[in-house]
């Protein structure tokens, strides 16, 4: 139980500690979205992207661009703070991340994935997302260069593809933060 009065930040603070994260940041996230058309689920990949600092997002085939009025109702403008490139073919966006330097990550259920809890995520990763109802094309699953899954006990057979994007984004920050100390200058436990 706390002792003491409990606040939220102010907004100083919360730049002040965004800006201390940020500094013991060096991993480069990027994401391809593979068809992704919901103008809300572009809107809030782009928002959780700004959030974990990714440099660059891909749009790939039919993916529905930061341009888009109801994307931008949800993104809040966050599509400014992160490089985004035109829509191309899935291939195209996956070989441009590879030659950028990138492992390439598709998130995906197949038969080889990795759990998320064992995948390695603590490098330069850019992490694909398909379409909401048919997931990552065939071919963008083999031009990968690995392939996780998220773990699920639940009755629900998959994530929303926003939701899916911000988990995978929040574990790849997590892996590299646990291995270092916090702002505070604390190990992590």
């Amino acid at each position: 139980m706390s002792t003491g009065t409990r606040r939220q930040l102010r907004p100083t603070d919360v730049k002040r500690l965004n800006r201390t994260w940020r500094r013991g940041t060096e991993n480069r996230l990027s994401l391809i979205l593979e068809s992704v058309t919901g103008p809300f689920n572009v809107g809030s990949i782009f928002r959780t992207a700004a959030a974990f600092g990714a440099d660059q997002l891909w749009l790939a085939g039919n993916a529905t661009p930061p341009t888009n009025p109801k994307v931008q109702k949800t993104a809040l403008g966050t599509d400014r703070l992160v490089t985004w490139h035109p829509a191309v073919p899935a291939l195209e966006a996956v070989q441009a991340a590879k030659d950028d330097g990138y492992t390439v990550i598709a998130i995906e259920l197949t038969g080889d994935a990795v759990p998320l809890h064992e995948s390695r995520l603590d490098r330069d990763v850019c992490l694909v997302v398909g379409s909401e109802d048919h997931g990552c094309s065939p071919a963008l699953l083999e031009a990968a260069d690995e392939v996780l899954y998220i773990p699920q006990v639940g009755r629900v057979g998959s994530f929303n593809v926003g939701v899916a994007a911000a988990i995978v984004l929040a574990e790849a920050r997590r892996q590299e933060w646990s291995a270092k100390p916090t702002p505070t200058g604390d190990p992590q436990p």
